[in-house]
């Protein structure tokens, strides 16, 4: 192990939210939404039909393309997305 550079080792109690649904258009998603103090207030959001995963919070809701090129879906889905993301992550507040 004298070979590797850690920049950062930690170990914390996260909170794991596991919920599934359909949207109005028939979009399934499958998510895993950790909350954790290491991202300043922003959640980890993993989609886990896909793999792909994100660090969101609410003003990334408000940047146009973040959900689409996050987790490679088009804007019809991406914006049913964000109707319940939008209820999930809440305001970002900041540790330290």
């Amino acid at each position: 192990m004298k070979d590797f550079d850690y920049l950062s080792d930690s170990t914390e109690q996260t909170s794991t939210r596991f919920v599934t649904f359909v949207t109005p258009k028939l979009y399934r998603f499958d998510l895993a939404i950790l909350t954790t103090n290491r991202f300043y207030g922003k959640k980890l959001v993993i989609d886990m039909q896909s793999g792909r995963s994100g660090v969101l919070g609410p003003d990334d809701l408000e940047e146009e393309g973040v959900l689409e090129s996050v987790f490679r879906i088009g804007e019809e889905e991406a914006a049913e997305l964000a109707q319940f993301l939008v209820l999930v992550l809440g305001a970002v507040h900041f540790t330290d």
